[in-house]
């Protein structure tokens, strides 16, 4: 007995030595998983930060983009079908986010993807002939047969007055991260889209990291007004949370023709 207690007095150093090894791992691993939007940290070094980011590096197809001399071809129109949601606003720790229940979709192309989350960047990741926006707003779809998502884009500029559909999620913005704020009141989706739906597309990838390219943009070209309130309630959270834009290369960038 007393021979085995000295064996395990023994090995105590060891497996403290062991637990402080995995224990510096596991922080090494989270800090490398950990990215933003400036600094060590920011876009031009998200491919350093882990090799699951790598394709923020060296992709071929990222987004986002300035759009400017797209090629005007007569596209098939994006069908919305978008419904309400339980207005839940969560701040992700990187922007703000709302994640859609129901069966809001869009069929483009004949492809069904279904809406999982809709989230803000500020200022404006696309641009247009270099001009930013004030913000965009993001519509995440996914296609469950492929894995491939369509994201719809809209720009948001400041207008004169405050925009009430934007109201319930601009008159809930959590001001900590992982915290979720939301009201009584359904988010009614479609009232969250311009009238005119022409659209500019082109294959891209993710702004955020991995930045996978599975992405088929859909970026609307008529721009929606929010209040210099609403913006400034959200820039006062998060005043820069886009990713810097990335070269077109050799992919088609096409808008619906009138």
């Amino acid at each position: 007995m007393k021979g085995a207690f000295a064996v395990r007095l023994a090995t105590l150093p060891r497996l403290l030595a062991l637990v402080s090894l995995l224990t510096l791992a596991a922080l090494t691993m989270a800090e490398a998983l950990h990215w933003g939007y400036e600094g060590e940290t920011g876009p031009d070094n998200w491919g350093n930060l882990s090799p699951d980011y790598a394709l923020c590096a060296e992709g071929s197809a990222q987004s986002p983009i300035d759009i400017r001399d797209a090629s005007e071809l007569d596209l098939v129109p994006v069908r919305f079908a978008y419904g309400q949601t339980a207005n839940r606003v969560r701040n992700t720790g990187h922007g703000i986010q709302v994640d859609v229940e129901g069966d809001s979709h869009v069929i483009y192309n004949g492809i069904r993807y279904n809406l999982l989350q809709l989230h803000f960047h500020a200022p404006s990741e696309h641009t247009i002939d270099g001009q930013a926006a004030a913000m965009e707003l993001h519509f995440v779809h996914l296609d469950p047969n492929s894995d491939m998502l369509a994201v719809v884009g809209i720009l948001l500029e400041e207008g004169d007055s405050d925009n009430a559909a934007y109201a319930p999620v601009f008159n809930n913005l959590p001001d900590e991260a992982d915290l979720t704020l939301g009201s009584d009141d359904d988010l009614d989706l479609a009232t969250l889209l311009p009238e005119m739906r022409r659209y500019f597309t082109y294959q891209g990838s993710l702004t955020t990291p991995p930045c996978s390219e599975i992405v088929r943009w859909l970026l609307l070209d008529t721009p929606v007004r929010l209040s210099a309130d609403q913006i400034a309630a959200y820039t006062a959270l998060y005043a820069n949370n886009a990713r810097p834009v990335q070269p077109l290369g050799d992919r088609d960038l096409l808008r619906d023709s009138p």
